[in-house]
């Protein structure tokens, strides 16, 4: 049975390694941030007429300040199908899904028809800057950070064990920075067995960027920037390695 390590931060590594075992795929979670409150003053929710969200940790970070509530009346405009899912499950009544990466929500934004300025909630390192590129068309954005997604000291012991004695088929990366801290904390135990054994199964070219500095050479990337082209990404894979 082929194993994967899943390395984006809980609760989706989690629900990611459900998933997997689903598809019959053993896999090991390895968190590679954690999810940190910031206590950034909220603007009043009567100053905007929409609110844009490229993370669903932006949501929970809402939720875990108690303040759903007072912008649970505008209209999301969400990055994908993962953060659109968590608006709606959070009550939000009007959802819209860019499906995609920040290009795509911008898109979105300049030909929504928004009446007004958007709120864009977000963590505190973004990796591009959606206020900017909608200016010029017209649109309206102030971005508040409300968390900033620490990473973790280190690898668990066992997971770099299980790296260097090929334990691992497979990595699975959802976000840049994640790819960057792993290259970080492995350092010189990223060795060119682990670079050319281990497949880096990544969300994106931007996400895997950091891996191919890195000079891992076996880099995968979905069809589409999202959970779903994920999954069919590491079952392809791990049907390739089981030859079925």
């Amino acid at each position: 049975m082929t194993r994967m390590l899943v390395t984006r931060p809980e609760p989706d590594a989690h629900r990611t390694l459900r998933r997997l075992r689903a598809l019959d795929i053993e896999a090991t979670a390895a968190p590679l941030m954690t999810r940190v409150a910031i206590g950034t003053p909220l603007p009043p929710p009567e100053q905007f007429a929409a609110l844009a969200v490229t993370s669903a940790n932006a949501l929970r970070a809402l939720a875990d300040r108690g303040a759903i509530e007072a912008y649970r009346h505008l209209p999301v405009y969400a990055v994908g199908t993962r953060t659109a899912f968590e608006a709606e499950a959070r009550g939000f009544g009007t959802v819209h899904n860019a499906n995609g990466a920040l290009g795509d929500l911008a898109e979105l934004l300049v030909h929504g028809g928004i009446n007004g300025r958007v709120l864009h909630l977000s963590g505190r390192h973004v990796a591009g800057d959606l206020a900017r590129s909608v200016a010029e068309h017209g649109v309206s954005v102030e971005t508040v950070p409300i968390y900033v997604m620490a990473p973790v000291e280190s690898l668990p012991e066992a997971v770099i064990a299980g790296l260097e004695a090929g334990g691992f088929a497979a990595a699975l990366f959802y976000s840049r920075r994640t790819a960057e801290i792993f290259v970080q904390l492995m350092g010189e135990r990223l060795t060119p067995s682990i670079r050319s054994g281990v497949e880096m199964l990544c969300l994106s070219e931007t996400v895997a960027e950091p891996l191919i500095h890195a000079n891992c050479v076996r880099i995968s990337l979905a069809d589409r920037p999202d959970d779903g082209a994920m999954m069919t990404l590491a079952l392809a894979f791990a049907r390739e390695q089981n030859g079925a």
